[in-house]
């Protein structure tokens, strides 16, 4: 196989640096990384599928790794990210639609970028691993608080508390100052990712950017996280075939606050995996996989004639052990 390559995108003044594997004219595959990882996370997943015939696309997102990181939180809310994934998407595969891939964060934005019809176009599939809507999970919480679901609410609350101290006033702006005491704790959370989740670690992950992606990437919580949950938003449906990849022992994001999501994902295929959060490193062949499987039981051509209406709904529920 050949070497990635990589490239500088700009928009609106930010430029984002674009990890590429594979020529021109294989089938897309655009892979979205989550916090507080980079493009790297997705390294052994990429190679697997330019392997199997794909082209793979992977950004550093703003903020993150080679990317630049723009001043202000306004910088970083949602519609930011998803015309930074737009203009990745159209520089990647500017006449055919693509097979979109998120992770964490990655997946959040991913999910706001499928709500808008115009997008979706451009996409052909989509597989979603470790990551929901924003104002899907604002649903679930007011339902929680009607049904007095109280300890699964304070469960989810405990394991999302990160959130809460993102939020606390000075505590970006210290991680962002102190961003090479930081990075020195990046040998320690590569072992604990080894410890908890059997996530494989190398020089490139934890990028060595960490410290400053850490820092940064905060604003993603602040930009986005207290306005979504505050405020009521009606499901937006999209058109797009979903594979929702649930990882059982998920830390962050499990697999009950995806209760209802077919609500705005009526084509919707689930995928259980007996793996932890970092899914995409301690099961890279799997979870490669799962995306090829995927890309071409839902090929591009013909995407565009598709509708919410027309989809259709898949009750289809395939289980995989992990290794």
């Amino acid at each position: 196989m050949a070497p990635p390559t990589t490239s500088r995108i700009s928009r609106d003044g930010v430029e984002l640096s674009v990890t590429t594997w594979g020529q021109p004219g294989a089938p897309v595959v655009v892979l979205v990384h989550g916090f507080p990882d980079t493009h790297a996370v997705w390294i052994p997943v990429a190679e697997l599928l330019h392997a199997d015939g794909f082209r793979v696309v992977a950004a550093d997102v703003r903020g993150a790794g080679a990317s630049d990181a723009p001043d202000g939180v306004e910088s970083y809310r949602l519609e930011e990210l998803v015309a930074d994934l737009l203009a990745v998407i159209d520089a990647a595969s500017p006449t055919q639609p693509v097979h979109l891939v998120g992770h964490d964060w990655g997946s959040i934005q991913s999910w706001e970028a499928l709500a808008d019809p115009g997008f979706a176009a451009r996409v052909a599939s989509y597989t979603s691993i470790s990551g929901l809507p924003l104002d899907h999970a604002s649903r679930w919480v007011r339902a929680g608080l009607r049904r007095a679901r109280v300890l699964t609410l304070a469960r989810q609350a405990g394991r999302s508390s990160y959130v809460g101290v993102f939020h606390l006033p000075g505590v970006a702006a210290l991680a962002r100052r102190g961003h090479r005491a930081v990075q020195r704790s990046r040998g320690r959370w590569a072992a604990t990712l080894q410890r908890l989740d059997g996530a494989r670690t190398d020089a490139e992950w934890p990028a060595p950017s960490f410290g400053r992606d850490v820092g940064q990437g905060m604003a993603l919580y602040r930009a986005n996280f207290r306005d979504r949950l505050r405020h009521r938003r009606p499901a937006r449906p999209t058109a797009v075939p979903v594979q929702l990849v649930l990882p059982l022992r998920d830390r962050f994001v499990p697999a009950w606050l995806f209760e209802g999501i077919e609500e705005v994902a009526p084509n919707l295929e689930r995928v259980e995996l007996d793996a932890g959060h970092w899914v995409v490193r301690s099961h890279p062949a799997e979870v490669a996989h799962l995306i090829a499987d995927h890309a071409r039981a839902h090929p591009a051509a013909g995407n565009a004639a598709r509708s919410v209406r027309g989809a259709g709904g898949t009750a289809g529920r395939r289980a995989m052990l992990g290794r």
